[in-house]
């Protein structure tokens, strides 16, 4: 007899012989600029809380009467027991930051994304999708059974052959994309995708996770800052990175949410958004509106960093950015563990990502507001020593 789970400590033992084995590290006290780390103070660079929202007492505050008024949990799904009010009037500050009619927030980015999708597209319709999307994009393509073509990233020729070659052969078509690129920091080309979303009868879904409340005039996202405000298309994204707190949304049409509302299995079938997440996240969207001079500080911080590494490591090979998220490229996964470890010893939290969650090896720099200029220091200061 063999054993049929034996095929897992194999498995394993392949991704540790390719230094591609993960484990959580564990941090402790109130999210910020800085964190502990194993009992070490570090400088926190592996955060995807740019605007320093998560631990503002704000925030902390609203999820506190949140919970003494409604409790810890939601306890059922939206249409049983679960729907608050405080869900309407978040999905209703969703779409006004947006500026959509409508918005629909489910209890993750994740399942927002795989909801959507496969309640727009079935067997008989046609997905394209950036080689470089979020895991939830390309599952939620998979779940969808729909016919799925990658492309290449961000290439508008090669997007638009395969719309020449294929967009006739099917009923619907769905172009799928991040709007800032996660493990990249680059931002897609959007005005372009929405023409040919147009030219060829095509839905366009944008995942602005990384982009809401920190790019556009008024944190809107990449939508806003790329002036597409008020475009026919679908904006998805979390609650969880710049607004400090947890869930994702849709934002739309009012016909969009409506069919959403009948349709997306993850927001039919799952527990609402627990009424703690949806306050502090309601708590967010008014202080991105009303302190605008966060943002400011989080590009200033952004260009200080890219100032320096540019002075001071000039052969780095830094993949292009225009986002809060820098990341250096390495030679292999080893030299991104080594480089990783040294900061950490250093007092530098800064992750090294490696396939097969991306192509190349690299470490991902993530800013945040609330740095400040020695952080920065410190960091550019470390990494000389460790690449130089």
């Amino acid at each position: 007899m063999t054993d049929p789970y034996a095929w897992i400590e194999e498995s394993l033992a392949t991704i540790h012989r390719a230094d591609w084995y993960r484990s959580v590290q564990t941090i402790h006290g109130k999210s910020g600029a800085t964190v502990l780390l194993a009992g070490q103070e570090v400088i926190n660079f592996a955060s995807n809380d740019y605007l320093g929202l998560a631990g503002d007492e704000r925030l902390i505050q609203a999820a506190i009467a949140a919970i003494q008024e409604c409790g810890t949990g939601s306890t059922g799904s939206r249409l049983l027991s679960g729907h608050r009010e405080l869900h309407k009037k978040l999905e209703e500050a969703i779409a006004s930051l947006k500026q959509t009619e409508d918005a629909l927030v489910f209890s993750s980015g994740y399942l927002a994304n795989l909801g959507a999708i496969t309640a727009l597209v079935g067997k008989r319709d046609l997905i394209l999708s950036d080689r470089y999307n979020h895991s939830s994009l390309k599952n939620g393509a998979i779940l969808s059974g729909a016919k799925v073509i990658e492309y290449p990233h961000c290439d508008v020729a090669a997007l638009k052959a395969q719309l020449s070659q294929q967009r006739q052969h099917y009923r619907r078509c769905l172009i799928l994309t991040d709007s800032v690129f996660s493990m990249d920091g680059d931002l897609c080309p959007l005005l372009p995708l929405l023409d040919l979303a147009d030219e060829f009868n095509c839905m366009l879904l944008v995942d602005e996770a990384h982009a809401t409340g920190v790019l556009g005039k008024t944190g809107a996202g990449c939508v806003e800052h790329l002036g597409c405000t008020g475009r026919q298309l679908i904006q998805i994204g979390t609650l969880s990175k710049a607004l400090g707190s947890l869930g994702g949304y849709v934002a739309g049409s009012a016909s969009l949410i409506d069919f959403l509302r009948n349709r997306a299995p993850t927001w039919i079938y799952t527990t609402a958004l627990s009424p703690a997440d949806t306050a502090a996240a309601l708590a967010a969207i008014e202080i991105v509106q009303q302190e605008p001079q966060r943002r400011l500080k989080l590009w200033r911080n952004l260009n200080y960093l890219k100032q320096l590494l540019q002075q001071q490591l000039p052969n780095l090979k830094l993949l292009p950015s225009e986002s809060p998220i820098l990341c250096l490229q390495l030679l292999s996964a080893t030299e991104a563990l080594r480089v990783s470890k040294e900061l950490t010893k250093a007092g530098i939290f800064a992750p090294a990502i490696r396939p097969p969650t991306v192509p190349t090896s690299r470490l991902r720099i993530s800013l945040m507001a609330t740095h400040q200029a020695q952080h920065i220091d410190k960091l550019v200061a470390q990494l000389h020593k460790s690449i130089g």
